[in-house]
């Protein structure tokens, strides 16, 4: 792809991402603490742009406070896997221990098999309501797979010329790890995160949809989206204004690391060529 059309695409994805952050940034900030409740259920107008729900709430509040927590606990879930991932990623391929490195990563493979819907359900019935709860289980069924990419990638980058002449001049191996690896790993790390913040999001709805996750009178898209299921052919709005945000982040999440990580790769390349030039 061209640059012209990358920068369209990484133009297109921010467009789409400018609606839901900003609800879920600024919309708790706009209106009241208390979603007003005294509309007829399920109505269209009479002073709610976008109509009320089953409990004649107005739908327009709903989505300008249900966002925080659609997205904010993805968001965080996916930061804090990528965090982790990344340390026991990065440990593993600079241990240079075959023991070590079966130490760091045997015991996070066992979550690999878990099925998603099934540690949500755990936690849910345990932490019901629990943002964090949410959070952590999304996190950690996420840290194997980072942990796995981010190490392969660092021992592809670990083993090539610019590591091996960095070692060759004296460097000390953290200053090859953070300095060079660490570097290397970057691009993927962030593309990645993007295809995982998807898959967050709907993880963290489709448990909320479910009733696993917060409270079902709690503004959250999915908890909205699934109240009002139902009632999609009589008010459409209060189950297509939630979705709608929802798919618009994550498609543009994708759109904007599809448009951005190619020229940060590029860069990432043309440094370690120079960097082995002077070598």
């Amino acid at each position: 792809m061209s640059a012209v059309g990358r920068t369209r695409r990484a133009a297109g994805g921010a467009l789409l991402l400018a609606p839901p952050v900003a609800a879920a940034v600024v919309g708790p900030f706009v209106t009241d603490a208390a979603v007003p409740s005294d509309g007829m259920p399920y109505a269209l107008g009479d002073g709610h742009p976008l109509g009320t729900d089953g409990l004649g709430r107005d739908v327009l509040t709903l989505v300008l406070r249900g966002g925080a927590s659609a997205l904010g606990v993805a968001c965080a879930a996916v930061a804090l896997a990528v965090a982790v991932g990344a340390v026991l990623g990065l440990a593993a391929a600079a241990s240079r221990s075959r023991w070590l490195d079966d130490l760091l990563m045997r015991p996070v493979e066992l979550l690999l098999p878990l099925p998603s819907l099934l540690v949500i359900s755990v936690v849910g019935v345990g932490w019901r309501g629990n943002p964090l709860a949410v959070a952590l289980a999304v996190a950690a069924l996420n840290v194997p797979a980072v942990a796995r990419l981010l190490r392969a990638t660092a021992l592809d980058a670990a083993s090539g010329p610019v590591a091996e002449a960095m070692r060759l001049q004296g460097e000390s191996p953290a200053r090859v790890l953070f300095s060079h690896v660490g570097r290397a790993v970057l691009p993927v790390a962030a593309a990645d995160a993007g295809t995982r913040v998807g898959g967050a999001v709907f993880t963290v709805a489709a448990a909320n949809f479910l009733g696993l996750g917060l409270d079902p009178t709690s503004p959250d898209w999915g908890v909205a989206i699934a109240a009002s299921r139902e009632a999609l052919f009589v008010q459409p709005w209060a189950v297509l204004a939630p979705t709608l945000l929802l798919v618009m982040f994550v498609v543009g999440v994708n759109l904007l690391a599809d448009g951005l990580l190619p020229h940060a790769a590029r860069s990432r390349r043309s440094e370690g060529k120079a960097a082995a030039w002077n070598q």
